[in-house]
């Protein structure tokens, strides 16, 4: 995680406030993003990329997350969800 993106998505948001309220955390929790005191949740990524019209980019984020294999499937990820990650398609497994 980079804070330098965490900081860039809350002043394309107006605030820290904002900005939690779209990831639906608490502003003390975007202000451990910002210190590194806690990292970002990656289920989070999208969330932010499409709040801020792809100014901040999930791989700006978290770089430590395979983005691109995610966004080549069908996956749909959601904080707390149990499909978070790809399920498997079968036509994938045929092959």
């Amino acid at each position: 995680m980079t804070t330098e993106a965490i900081q860039k998505a809350s002043e394309i948001l107006g605030s820290q406030a904002n900005l939690a309220r779209v990831c639906s955390v608490s502003p003390a929790m975007v202000h451990q993003w910002l210190r590194g005191i806690r990292p970002i949740a990656a289920e989070r990524c999208p969330t932010i990329e499409r709040a801020t019209s792809g100014a901040v980019r999930c791989e700006d984020i978290r770089p430590d997350v395979d983005w691109a294999y995610l966004r080549a499937t069908d996956c749909d990820i959601k904080p707390g969800a149990a499909n978070a990650w790809p399920a498997p398609h079968p036509e994938r497994e045929a092959a």
